[in-house]
């Protein structure tokens, strides 16, 4: 199939949808078309190549506005690609459009639907991104993960998404919201696909194709705040481990806190002070543009002062060495991906708190969906490693996902 063809399919798909979904924050068919005919006469091929590919509207696009989801930015024109954008096209990639953000990447949601029952939630940031994986729009998306915005959003829309190790990928032309955190990542409906398609965007040949092992050694932690999970998510996540061992694999359950808390307050610490310093001209100059619940957020943190973001970094430093050392004997940790099923879009994009943490170690993270709860909605499970370790974690993913098929 020309690419020319492919991008009229891609089109016709998410035309069908967008009605329904609104997960694109820039459609433009002539654009999408354009850059098919590009590829075709250019005879660009690469990994990427037959993939069609949803850009989250916080990267910047040469072609296409790029608006973070605020009002503040509508209608802006980079004069470039972020460097990741400009890896997919070199990949014979075709970009198709930018998919729907939260503000900036933080919690004030967009007005993108659950592909599988529009009355729930997405997820957040990363909300068009995984929604039109999800629904068959585009193949590929890209993602950014601050504090959950991959994992959760790939955990309610049933689709594979995958936070590399911190700094993986190249950040050149991503609007950030914190220097610390911000990962950029991706979503595919399956492990293989997003491990090349962040192996193209990272430049890593290692990743596009990790080796699988023949018998990974798993550990289970729910974590200390399982208790907040539905019931429904904790016999999934059990039910995941248990056929893990049954298929050859050692599976290990962790007990202890390993700092949990600590951790995910520190994480809650560098995103609020690193966020107030990155909308500083926003806050300042367009207020009135921001909405109430991320000014109110940007006012509330806006007076911590230094001494108490260093002493977050520390414990990062210290508590998250110590989690990472626990890891590393494992080809990859087994925990929960979000407290349930998908919630009502009326209450928001859902609680990060089992993300925040693995975000803050700065380690790869992937949500395997594995089934559906008694809503009729995707669960899965969450696989984390330590810093570097994304080549076994993506092998230890992809045998989990042929053992459970």
């Amino acid at each position: 199939m020309s690419t020319l063809m492919l991008a009229k399919t891609a089109l016709d798909r998410i035309t069908q949808d967008e009605s329904r979904l609104h997960a694109y924050a820039c459609l433009d068919p002539d654009i999408a078309l354009a850059e098919a005919q590009r590829l075709d006469r250019t005879g660009t091929h690469g990994p990427l190549s037959g993939h069609t590919v949803a850009i989250k509207d916080i990267f910047d696009t040469g072609d296409m506005p790029t608006a973070c989801g605020s009002p503040i930015h509508a209608g802006r024109r980079p004069t470039r690609d972020a460097a990741a954008v400009a890896a997919i096209r070199a990949a014979g990639g075709l970009v198709i459009g930018k998919s729907v953000t939260t503000e900036f990447a933080h919690l004030t949601p967009g007005p993108t639907r659950n592909p599988r029952n529009t009355a729930h939630t997405p997820g957040g940031s990363s909300s068009g991104s995984a929604a039109t994986v999800a629904a068959g729009g585009a193949s590929l998306a890209t993602g950014t993960q601050t504090a959950g915005s991959i994992i959760r959003p790939a955990a309610f829309c049933g689709v594979v998404g995958y936070k590399p190790s911190f700094a993986t990928i190249s950040r050149s032309g991503l609007s950030l919201f914190a220097e610390t955190l911000d990962t950029i990542g991706g979503f595919a409906k399956n492990v293989a696909d997003a491990a090349l398609f962040v192996g193209v965007m990272a430049g890593r040949a290692d990743l596009m194709q990790p080796p699988m092992p023949r018998t990974p050694r798993f550990a289970l932690w729910p974590t200390p705040d399982a208790t907040s999970a539905d019931p429904c998510v904790l016999a999934e996540l059990e039910r995941v481990a248990q056929a893990a061992a049954a298929a050859g694999a050692t599976v290990e359950t962790l007990t202890g806190d390993h700092g949990w808390h600590p951790l995910m307050a520190a994480q809650k610490t560098i995103m609020a002070w690193e966020g107030v310093r990155a909308l500083a001209h926003e806050r300042r100059v367009h207020p009135d543009l921001l909405s109430d619940p991320l000014r109110a957020y940007l006012d509330a943190a806006a007076p911590m002062d230094a001494a108490t973001y260093l002493a977050a970094l520390d414990t990062r430093q210290t508590l998250g060495a110590a989690l990472n050392a626990v890891m590393a004997p494992f080809d990859a940790l087994l925990t929960l991906s979000a407290p349930g099923e998908a919630p009502l879009a009326s209450t928001g994009t859902g609680d990060p708190q089992f993300n925040r943490v693995w975000t803050l170690l700065g380690g790869p993270a992937l949500h395997l969906p594995t089934g559906t709860g008694p809503l009729g909605l995707p669960i899965g499970v969450q696989l984390v490693g330590g810093p570097g370790s994304d080549q076994r974690l993506l092998g230890a993913a992809a045998w989990l996902e042929a053992a459970l098929t």
